[in-house]
């Protein structure tokens, strides 16, 4: 509830703040849940949506939009193997829509995030494109060739997701199986290559 303060001024009661980051916290524990993430990132998590109350970051913009993105941010920090679009399919949100929210929020707190690490989600993404014994082989090969792009600058500028992309593609032809690129670019929901 609004109350008037002097001056005439109006802002939120203490008793909304408290309701909101009461309420905020249990849908962070929510799709925490959801996104089988541990303790330790909703109360990361928690801290950036107080924060997010404090600077009104909230007013205007929908909860779950600023949820997912204090969540995303706790993941970047602690250098998570999850991606913006694995809330954004969690939460059936357009993962642009949420791109959008979580660039504000980092701009808003003025976090420099390191650019995250391609190798992170190399044994994440082999598990699913049915290599059968040969995954971690195929694994080991997409490792060693993102650390082959790393020392060559071929990861500069290019979107993780892509890097692993194209090595899992070459380490699964490496060792025999026969990928297409639209194997590869459906599990990691990537453009075509």
């Amino acid at each position: 509830k609004r109350t008037l303060f002097r001056g005439g001024q109006y802002g939120f009661s203490r008793q909304s703040r408290e309701n909101t980051l009461a309420s905020g916290k249990r849908r962070i524990q929510e799709v925490a849940a959801l996104m089988r993430l541990g303790t330790h990132f909703v109360d990361a998590a928690h801290r950036l949506f107080t924060v997010a109350v404090e600077k009104n970051f909230v007013q205007g913009r929908r909860r779950a939009h600023v949820i997912a993105a204090c969540l995303y941010t706790s993941c970047r920090q602690e250098k998570s193997q999850h991606m913006l679009i694995d809330f954004s399919d969690a939460l059936q949100i357009n993962v642009y829509t949420l791109g959008t929210c979580f660039l504000k929020f980092r701009r808003l707190l003025g976090l420099k995030l390191e650019i995250i690490d391609p190798a992170l989600y190399i044994y994440r993404f082999a598990a699913h494109l049915s290599l059968d014994e040969k995954a971690n082989q195929v694994a080991m090969t997409a490792l060693r060739l993102v650390a082959r792009m790393k020392r060559d600058w071929i990861v500069a500028g290019r979107r993780p997701a892509g890097i692993c992309a194209a090595a899992l593609l070459i380490a699964s032809r490496a060792h025999g199986f026969e990928r297409q690129h639209h194997d590869v670019t459906k599990v990691l929901r990537v453009c075509g290559l």
